[in-house]
């Protein structure tokens, strides 16, 4: 084989590897997990405000440093204002009321403009409060984080339980048709009745309609965890089996919520009100502001821009230098009633807070009993699958001998997919407890570790 056709199979396969590593990718539930966090939506756009907060910072700074404006102007005056003077009162003689007329054709200006703010207590205050936004946006990414994990979390163990009630259907599937197998060919030898075979025929027919029903069910799932990772629907995806193990978990009688993402939030949140209260106090306090202009004019009765001094036109530079203080004496009352309700804005902020750290208790104390029914359950769950199993494979045996009925062999098939398909919503009830609990507790990056 030449090198040339060598390199061109090589390339094929090649394609086809990464073909099929893009055919299914297994997903743990960590990367699910990170994946979401780096590419959903929510969490871009977390990050986007964050960002933002830096401009806002740069803005509130803004008010606080000098503004320079550069500014110009040209006027042509077709028709001159006039207006009537005595001339002869002038030079000491009669009263002459003449008509004279007042500037000139054209006004041409150009200069630099300077502001600086001295003293303003609401441009300090304001400062202050875009760097507590940003901090605020922090929090509310690390929120949004937290709601991802929660999210992804639920989904990918919903996605797990249906995949094993499918495998377990998929066994009975297996068992039944043994079994079928088994009952045509003592049928073949006239050991057995028609309607055994027919009832064990449509048996599987059902349990095949079931598995298609399931199979919908575990690509809906699929689904919905794809869109809530942010990831392409058309991915194809393999869970792993030991994130659904069982975790125990030390039950602590209390918790201390201070700490609380949520509860942060709304004391970072009563830290921008109160900026906002001392914003509007600042309405008290007086302005100092520094002003300075430098320009330079043109006058004359020709365009100035292209005429000097001998053609007619006169030009000048002039420039002021000014201090302003601004000492508000009396409005009507009008800040103090907003004074009033920006603290009754803090008041309500506060009722908010205790009833969320009310809630978050509530949570706790369900996620914990949560746990501990589910745990139970589990454990009578897994028990009651092992009797099952007993019982089936009892009834099998017995059926061989004639000791025992299709319909209990039925019943005894039905009964133990039914205590494996209890088992696996007992584990789902348990692992979405332990989100919940995790979440009571700001401890869903567990799931990251």
């Amino acid at each position: 084989m030449t090198n040339w056709r060598k390199m061109a199979l090589g390339a094929v396969l090649f394609a086809f590897s990464v073909t099929g590593l893009k055919a299914q990718e297994t997903v743990t539930l960590k990367q699910a997990i990170e994946f979401a966090l780096q590419n959903k939506a929510e969490a871009q756009k977390a990050k986007l405000d964050v960002r933002n907060a830096d401009y806002q910072i740069m803005e509130a700074k803004a008010g606080a440093l000098p503004h320079i404006n550069g500014v110009a102007n040209i006027t042509y005056n077709p028709i001159l204002q006039t207006t009537a003077l005595d001339t002869g009162a002038f030079s000491g003689g009669p009263s002459n009321i003449q008509l004279i007329s007042l500037g000139q054709k054209w006004n041409a200006g150009g200069g630099l403009q300077l502001s600086q703010a001295l003293f303003n207590q609401q441009v300090f205050v304001g400062l202050k409060a875009a760097k507590s936004t940003k901090e605020f946006y922090q929090l509310n990414a690390q929120l949004t984080d937290e709601q991802i994990i929660e999210r992804v979390s639920n989904a990918y163990f919903q996605v797990f339980t249906i995949q094993q009630k499918k495998e377990t259907l998929e066994s009975s599937y297996s068992s039944t048709e043994k079994a079928r197998n088994i009952i045509k060919s003592l049928f073949d030898n006239g050991l057995a009745k028609k309607v055994d075979l027919d009832r064990t025929n449509v048996n599987l027919t059902n349990i095949s309609t079931v598995l298609k029903q399931q199979q919908n069910g575990i690509n809906q799932a699929e689904n919905a965890l794809k869109f809530y990772m942010g990831m392409p629907i058309e991915n194809k995806i393999q869970l792993v089996k030991e994130d659904m193990e069982i975790t125990p978990h030390l039950l602590e009688d209390k918790i201390a919520t201070d700490e609380r993402t949520e509860v942060l939030i709304l004391d970072k949140q009563k830290q921008l009100l109160e900026f906002n209260k001392k914003a509007i106090e600042a309405a008290y306090y007086p302005t100092v502001n520094l002003n300075a202009n430098y320009s330079w004019q043109g006058l004359g009765d020709k365009f100035p821009l292209t005429n000097g001094k001998n053609n007619g036109v006169y030009w000048a530079d002039y420039s002021a230098v000014t201090l302003g203080i601004n000492i508000p004496i009396f409005n009507g009352f009008a800040t103090k009633a907003r004074v009033a309700m920006a603290q009754i804005e803090l008041d309500k902020l506060e009722v908010d807070r205790k009833d969320t750290k009310l809630g978050l208790d509530l949570s706790y104390q369900n996620a914990k009993s949560q746990i501990e029914n589910s745990l139970a359950s589990l454990e009578n769950q897994k028990a009651n699958v092992q009797l099952a199993e007993t019982v089936t494979s009892n009834t099998k045996s017995n059926y061989q001998y004639g000791l025992a009925t299709l319909t209990e062999l039925l019943e005894a098939e039905n009964a133990l997919v039914e205590a494996k398909n209890n088992y696996s919503n007992a584990i789902l009830e348990y692992k979405i407890a332990e989100i919940q609990y995790y979440k009571s507790k700001g401890e869903l990056k567990t799931y990251l570790k």
